[in-house]
């Protein structure tokens, strides 16, 4: 560990320290210290040296390269914080800009999709999984991070600790739902696969939750195996779900507090895709009159 921390400069260490004092997520830190590693490299020497016209140069290859617009707006968050925190440079950013991210509606499957993409799963705890995904409107992330624990089949809830945004949130739990969870936890336990209060989706080692890849893989494979030519994955499913009761006539900000949204304008972006809404509309060309 010593030797470790010898090879880690001042610079990097200071914003490790000021990432850690604010409590920033593990995923963010090393996003940003791959932002400034990046920099380092183009700039050929420490980024505390760097000036306004060096981080614009930096920024001008990555745009004429097709870099994604997530890419560069990440990038850029990571500079700002080195320089804005890090630093107290808060002037040599000026010249940065982040960049527009085009409008994307999401891929929605039908009702009809998702019933053969879960029923395509080979393994039934990445059925489950799927399930839960499907009928709370969780995301990957936070399917994985449940417990045991967290099933209160007496309020028919699952509690979701430390969602996005570090926020905890009750999700939905119907009877279906808990039916299929019951029948994985007898399976699991009768092979001893998970611990008493223990992750509800054990990975290999039951010590450890099943990680994200895994789970996302056995979306694409399910979804190969029911011929489903959209792009599926399991971000697919929190979109149907929250589709699905959009066209079910549920209220869109009870939806907002289903899917942990802050800003009920995200939540809205369903409206865009819920086809069911858009059949029951009359056009006006069908109530014109013939001349």
């Amino acid at each position: 560990m010593d030797s470790l921390n010898q090879t880690v400069s001042p610079l990097r260490q200071r914003m490790l320290e000021d990432m850690r004092m604010r409590q920033l997520a593990p995923k963010t830190q090393s996003a940003y210290i791959r932002a400034v590693s990046r920099f380092g490299e183009f700039l050929g020497k420490s980024p505390h040296t760097a000036s306004i016209e060096d981080l614009r140069r930096f920024q001008l290859p990555m745009v004429d390269a097709g870099t994604s617009p997530i890419t560069l707006n990440a990038t850029i968050t990571g500079l700002t914080f080195l320089f804005d925190v890090t630093l107290d440079r808060k002037d040599a950013m000026a010249k940065m800009q982040s960049v527009r991210i085009p409008h994307k509606l999401p891929v929605v499957l039908s009702k009809e999709e998702v019933a053969r993409l879960i029923a395509a799963v080979g393994h039934i705890k990445h059925q489950t999984a799927l399930s839960v995904a499907y009928g709370t409107g969780l995301r990957v992330g936070e399917v994985v991070a449940l417990k045991v624990g967290d099933i209160d089949s007496q309020r028919m809830t699952l509690r979701v600790q430390q969602g996005k945004g570090r926020k905890d949130r009750y999700a939905m739990l119907s009877p279906i739902l808990l039916e299929r969870l019951r029948v994985w936890w007898r399976v699991a336990h009768a092979q001893g696969k998970m611990l008493d209060g223990g992750w509800l989706f054990p990975g290999l080692d039951p010590l450890e939750a099943l990680s994200t890849r895994q789970l996302n893989r056995a979306v694409h494979e399910a979804a190969a195996v029911a011929k489903i030519d959209k792009r599926v994955s399991m971000h697919s499913l929190r979109h149907a779900f929250a589709t699905h009761l959009l066209e079910q006539k549920e209220d869109i900000r009870v939806i907002q507090v289903l899917l942990g949204h802050k800003r009920l304008d995200t939540t809205a972006l369903y409206t865009q895709v819920a086809t069911e809404i858009l059949r029951e509309v009359i056009s006006p060309l069908e109530t014109l009159r013939p001349s």
